[in-house]
């Protein structure tokens, strides 16, 4: 095994025990699980992701012979113990799959409204909800989708066994395992704004309300008793029976914000296989996830956008590069605003918004030299007429992971729950999300319907663009995603110019500073090389600049000739460890 980390952080090592009450949490000094300077895979499987003990969990399926996907599940269910605040089986996910031979698959476990819900779902007293009052409780709780998206991937391209890729998931649990630093940040920043329920809140916290602290091993025995029956009986075991009828009853009667789940919302869902959405730049295929995700249309865009210009002569340390960056930003999410949301709902004009000819007439809009007075959005071909945009709170709570295996398959996976800790609500050991919120809580504007309104079984827009990206030999190059809210589609664009225009290895890549512009306003990632260039981007007609911490949070696999090497965001404590 080899891994890279960016951090020396004592872990847990996996070791079997079981505590049914967190006051016999301890607080040790872990062991060290492995670390090396370089995550290279040679020509066999590497796993990348935001928590070196699931990149772990991942590797150790590799070795027993599974495939990517396994590995890309087992990863997934580590996740759940090891960064319960952000992805898990209570939330949902997108995967996309490339084979050996550079065939792209993609399935959609997309959380979805219970069947009670409606456009005014986030109203009280006739009025929209805030944000913030809408995220804590049952209200904003989807149908998790995680699960059935593991066993439709597995069907389809897994090698072992379902119960082996819960072995390393379930060992966390009972065995426990460390409070990191980051999670420890997470826990003490979440403790004055958080609501969450007492079983979720015993687990990480004191009587007194303290974090515990760094190091602390905590162990969730009802979580690994969740992980076993579903190991033993299957995922229909999630969706019908005793745990969708606890998902039912916990929304249905949570303290805030109590609404109308039943059992019967979470028989019928599905994991989609939809067709991937894939457009070229400089000679590259790249290929991401199609609605209700709006991160390959919109990464697409801000690439295609931006073609007609010399980034690479620019260089990464061009003012210039930046501001055009930006601009690209500004038009395509106008766009993705305007026209994205579940497309089993309402139409997106998918072709349209990526079409080259309508790229470059949006891109005569980007100057060198000056900003846009305004963007607005565009006439895409095929786009609807009586469709308007929406807004939806910003979320925290998302992780990435990127497996590929010996045989050469790839897996990028995005999987959350949404906020920090979700709703907030616990069943099982494992948090439920609040992707209900990632709906326009209000559903008409100026007279028009939104597109991202909420609906009775449709699936929220997301900002989750797990992309895969081939050279111009048709082989692949790299497979990536980040988390962070709608800062995910940015990260993987700017991902995708410092590898391609800038030449630099996904590494550095990802390492690159963020430049967040969707609106009018500016967003400069705080201590960043970018903040020198402030005046200057000012002079280019930047007026509204905040510079500010950004949930930045990125992983990739890439190909190196024939070996693989693996990256993680050095903002993280991301790792990748190889087979």
């Amino acid at each position: 095994m080899a891994m890279s980390h960016r951090f020396a952080i004592p872990f847990a090592a996996f070791a079997l025990a079981a505590c049914a009450t967190v006051p016999a949490a301890t607080t040790v000094e872990p062991p060290r699980i492995g670390q090396l300077d370089s995550a290279d895979a040679g020509a066999q499987g590497i796993v990348s992701a935001a928590d070196p003990r699931a990149a772990a969990a991942g590797a150790q399926i590799l070795r027993a012979g599974g495939s990517a996907t396994d590995a890309a599940i087992a990863t997934m269910l580590a996740l759940t113990v090891v960064e319960p605040q952000s992805s898990g089986i209570g939330g949902g996910g997108f995967l996309l799959r490339a084979d050996a031979r550079g065939r792209v698959t993609t399935i959609d476990g997309r959380e979805t409204a219970p069947m009670a819900a409606g456009p005014e779902w986030f109203f009280r007293d006739g009025k929209p909800l805030a944000g913030r009052e809408a995220v804590p409780g049952g209200l904003s709780v989807g149908v998790p989708g995680n699960i059935r998206l593991a066993a439709e991937a597995h069907r389809a391209s897994g090698k072992l066994g379902w119960r082996a890729l819960f072995g390393p998931a379930i060992a966390l649990a009972r065995e426990g395992f460390a409070i990191s630093p980051r999670f420890h940040q997470v826990l003490d920043r979440y403790r004055v704004t958080g609501a969450l329920d007492p079983d979720g809140k015993a687990l990480f916290y004191d009587a007194a309300g303290e974090p515990f602290a760094v190091g602390t091993i905590v162990r969730n025995p009802a979580l690994a008793r969740t992980l076993e029956d579903l190991a033993a009986r299957g995922a229909d075991s999630f969706y019908v029976g005793p745990n969708a009828q606890a998902i039912a009853a916990e929304v249905s009667a949570a303290p805030r914000n109590p609404a109308p789940m039943t059992a019967g919302d979470l028989a019928p869902y599905t994991a989609k296989p939809r067709e991937p959405v894939c457009g070229e730049y400089r000679r590259h295929r790249i290929c991401g996830m199609g609605p209700p995700s709006s991160g390959a249309t919109t990464v697409l865009a801000i690439l295609g956008q931006l073609e007609r210009f010399e980034l690479g002569a620019l260089g990464k340390n061009s003012p210039v590069a930046w501001h055009l960056f930006a601009e690209s930003q500004r038009l395509a999410f106008a766009d993705r605003e305007q026209f994205l949301a579940d497309a089993d709902f309402v139409l997106v004009p998918v072709s349209g918004l990526i079409d080259p000819a309508y790229l470059a007439r949006r891109s005569a809009l980007i100057s060198h030299d000056r900003t846009l007075a305004k963007a607005e959005p565009g006439n895409p071909p095929g786009g609807p007429i009586m469709q308007t945009s929406g807004l939806t709170p910003a979320e925290h709570g998302t992780s990435h992971f990127v497996a590929v295996d010996r045989w050469g398959n790839a897996v990028t996976y995005t999987s959350t729950i949404e906020s920090i800790f979700g709703s907030g609500l616990v069943v099982g050991g494992y948090y439920l999300n609040n992707e209900l919120t990632d709906f326009s809580l209000v559903p008409t504007r100026e007279g028009k319907p939104v597109a991202n309104r909420v609906e009775a079984g449709k699936r929220p827009r997301s900002s989750m663009a797990p992309t895969l990206v081939f050279g111009p030999d048709g082989r692949l190059k790299a497979a990536l995603g980040a988390a962070g809210g709608a800062t995910i589609i940015v990260q993987v664009a700017k991902a995708i110019v410092g590898m391609i225009d800038w030449g630099l290895p996904a590494q550095q890549a990802i390492a690159l500073p963020l430049l967040f512009a969707p609106t009018g306003t500016l967003a400069i990632e705080q201590g960043s090389a970018l903040e020198p260039m402030i005046p200057a981007l000012r002079a280019l007609g930047h007026a509204d600049i905040q510079v500010r911490a950004l949930p930045l949070k990125a992983n990739a696999v890439e190909r190196v000739g024939d070996r693989w090497l693996g990256a993680a965001d050095p903002r993280s404590e991301g790792a990748a460890v190889a087979e």
